[in-house]
Parts: C-alpha cells; structure tokens; sequence
C-alpha cells in the first residue's frame, strides 16, 4: 500500500470511528466535511454515487437513510468498521481502478469478485441442483484456495464468494482463510444448516465474514426443494445470527413453482424480520442433465420479479439484487472476469456458476492465464451479448450466444457425473429466450432506453 493508499486507509477508519458514535448526528456532518475538501469529487454529478448518497442521507425519510441507521443498532461495530473497510476501500477505491488499469494492460477481463467451490461435498439433496450428483468427489486444498486470493488480491480483487456443494463442509478452512486474509471480504452462498453456536463465534472473532442463507420461501416452499425439516434448521441459524448482532443475506432461488411467494410483500417482510440485511435472486437454470427445465419461470413470472424488485426497494430496507432482471445496472452479462468468474471444486475455471465449461483449470493455469484464454476472451468479445441489458445472459436469453463461445474455444463440459452438449443445453432455453424477448424489449424502451435493441443478438442465433 503506498503512502496516498495509507492515507485513505487512515481517513475512512477515522471517518467510521466517528459515524460509530452516533451516527444519526455525524453521518451528515461527515458527508459536509466530504464536501468541504474535495474528497470524490470524481464521482460528482446529478446521477453520480455523490448526488446519490445526499438524496439518502439529507432525506430521514428515505428508505434507504433508514436502513443505514438500522445497520448501526443491529449489526456489530466491529463487523461493520471490516467489512465499510474492506468494500469501500479495498474493493472499490482500491481495487476496482487497479483492476481497470491491469485490464487495459492485458487485454482481458478482470475481475471484481472471485466466486469458487471448496468441495462439491454437500449434507442436502435439493431438486434440480446439479451439486447434489457430485458427492464427495471434489475438493480443493486450503493451499489452491489461498493461492487464488493471493492471486487476485494481486489483480486487485478483494471479494470472494464461496458456493459447492455446500461450502460450510469446509468451515475450519473458510475461517482459517478469513484470518489469513483480513483485508478481503468473504461470503458464502449456503444452506445455513451448518452455523452453530461455535461457528457464529468464529464470524464475530474474523469479522470479515458474511453468509448468504438459502431459503426458498415459506416452509413448504423451502422444503419442497432442500428436504424436510430444512425451513426449521434455516430459521434457527438465523435466529442465532440476528442474536450474536452477525450481518446475513438470503439467496433466493426463484421457479415457476414458488415465485409468486418469493415476490410477495409477506415474503419481503418476513425477510426483514428474520434479520437479513441483503437478498439476492437468481432464476431457475436447467443446468445438468438432471435438471428439471419445468422449473424455469414464464416471461409473465420473470416480468412479476422484474416490477416487485424494483417496487420494494423503493419501501423495503433489505437491499436486493437480480442477477438477471437487473442486468442494466451491470450494463449486461457480468461473468467471463467482466465482473466476475467461477472455479469448481475440481479446479476449473468457468466463466459463470451456471455455465458449465472450461478451458483452464487452476492446478495448471494461473487466474490471469486463465482469463486470457480463448473462451474468457470470447466472453469479452461478445459482452454485452445484447443491447437490451433485461436480456444480458449468453444461454437464458441468448443462447446460440454461449454455443458459439464454447464451440470457437474448444472448451470442454466440467459436468462430472453427465457431460452435457452445449447445443443440448441451449436448447432447453430457445423458447423461454424467444417468449421473453418482447417482454423485456418492452420494460426496456418503456423504462426509458434506446429503441432498436430487437435484432441486436441475431448474431448469435
């Protein structure tokens, strides 16, 4: 860190030092003393981070002002001092102009966050899930794992998500990690079945730390798709999160069984009342040969998550993200290094979670190797793969898009159990892509963006 980084490093732990005591009173005047020098003047403008953040803090009754003044009385100061630290600082005013700059210099994508599989080992069976085939088969050492974020800390990454199998199997490894790498921020996409008493202690001594606990609605809904008795063991972790002051999210998987539940105002509310401080959507993809494509939502179903998201953000303090339907945030398709990438258990390095093929595999590729090869550069030639950003993924809303990246790159499947032909996959997502289409061409052009976005992925049929 040089010597402008320390200072920075120093200002913001002053500046979260001072918000700590009380920050109802000091949150403004701190904003006015950030005013008052200068400091981000490079993210001014009427529709820039700055702007923003005044319409929140200069407005109690905003949503959003309220859900920072909550974080404060529910979350540990500890916690929230690490992780304000490393997001703000490491990961964004640290490391995302380090990752622009190596990015122009190689002429790839690199990434902002590192999503990797410590083991495809998992304790559920849930339908449709490809993991649940794999077993006990796949595990990456703790000495693979640290090598990947001493890697991408060098490229300016400092976020790390860990999914599986169920990561939690791994627990003494994830905390050792934690405390090897304090200036990263971990979270782990889980089934929360695992968090007990010990491991909620471990959260609080690492602090950098944060789960995202799968729930798939109600009790019935929840069960019906991870086993019996799952809802009961979910609802207890959580309970014993919010109790220990421990942030936590939810992830939520939403299907054309439970997604008139998962965007219901009870649900965003019960949400909320468990404890949770973020939600993140993802929609049913037919990945595997044992996927169940009758899962996968309707345009009208994804279109009702579409207009729920985006209403309850505007009345509900839970922040939330849709990793498809909020593609014009991102400016489309955030896999391949855009944003970021995934390494399976065995290794591999795919461009996304849901997309099941490799060219490289970490035990003989470095990540930077690895984000130059032919399918990760292919990903980076065809981004944004549609200029309708509602329509962003190359297989769930284009997908000749991902045949044609894989087939040019020679890229192989990394199904372990049932190696799945890229043209059988795209296949199963041609006609909900093609009744999506003028559903999402329609929220694009009413919401405001340019016209002439229907043909722009014909490319790739």
């Amino acid at each position: 860190m040089n010597l402008k980084e320390k200072a920075e490093s120093f200002a913001l732990d002053q500046a979260m030092n001072y918000l700590s005591g009380d920050p109802e009173k000091n949150l403004p005047k701190l904003l006015e003393w950030v005013d008052r020098i200068g400091w981000g003047k490079d993210f001014s403008g009427p529709d820039g981070p700055k702007e923003t953040i005044h319409k929140i803090v200069d407005d109690q009754e905003n949503i959003w002002y309220q859900f920072i003044m909550k974080l404060w009385k529910d979350i540990d100061n500890d916690i929230l001092k690490t992780t304000f630290h490393n997001f703000v600082l490491n990961a964004a005013l640290l490391g995302f102009p380090k990752q622009e700059a190596l990015s122009e210099d190689y002429g790839c994508n690199i990434p902002w966050a590192i999503l990797m599989d410590p083991t495809s080992a998992c304790n559920l069976h849930c339908t449709g899930c490809w993991a649940a085939e794999y077993g006990n088969k796949l595990n990456m050492s703790y000495e693979t794992l640290d090598s990947i974020i001493r890697q991408g800390t060098k490229l300016g990454t400092y976020f790390y998500l860990y999914s599986g199998g169920e990561p939690l199997v791994r627990k003494a490894d994830i905390i050792r990690l934690c405390e090897a790498h304090p200036d990263c921020q971990f979270t782990a996409f889980t089934n929360g079945t695992l968090i007990d008493e010990a491991f909620a202690d471990d959260m609080l001594r690492v602090k950098n730390f944060i789960p995202a606990i799968s729930v798939e609605g109600f009790e019935a809904d929840t069960d019906f798709r991870r086993g019996e008795g799952t809802f009961r063991k979910v609802e207890k972790a959580m309970a014993l999160l919010k109790a220990k002051r421990l942030p936590f999210g939810i992830s939520c998987c939403y299907t054309s069984k439970n997604c008139q539940m998962i965007g219901s105002e009870e649900y965003f509310d019960q949400m909320i009342d468990w404890g949770a401080k973020f939600c993140w959507f993802f929609t049913y993809m037919p990945v595997g040969e044992a996927a169940v494509p009758e899962l996968m939502v309707s345009a009208e179903q994804r279109k009702f998550m579409y207009e729920q998201v985006r209403k309850f953000r505007e009345t509900k303090p839970i922040f939330t993200l849709d990793f498809w339907n909020d593609g014009e945030y991102a400016g489309g398709c955030i896999a391949g290094g855009r944003r970021y990438f995934h390494i399976n258990a065995g290794g591999d390095m795919e461009p996304c979670a849901f997309i099941h093929y490799s060219d490289s595999n970490i035990h003989q590729k470095t990540l930077l190797e690895a984000l130059r090869s032919p399918l990760f550069m292919a990903y980076r030639k065809g981004q944004p793969f549609n200029e309708n950003h509602l329509r962003p993924c190359p297989l769930l809303d284009n997908p000749g898009a991902l045949a044609s990246m894989v087939e040019t790159s020679a890229a192989r499947s990394t199904d372990l159990e049932s190696p799945e032909n890229v043209l059988d996959l795209s296949k199963k997502c041609k006609t909900p892509a093609e009744h999506w289409a003028p559903v999402a061409d329609d929220l694009w052009e009413c919401s405001g963006h340019c016209t002439g976005c229907k043909a722009s992925a014909k490319r790739f049929s």
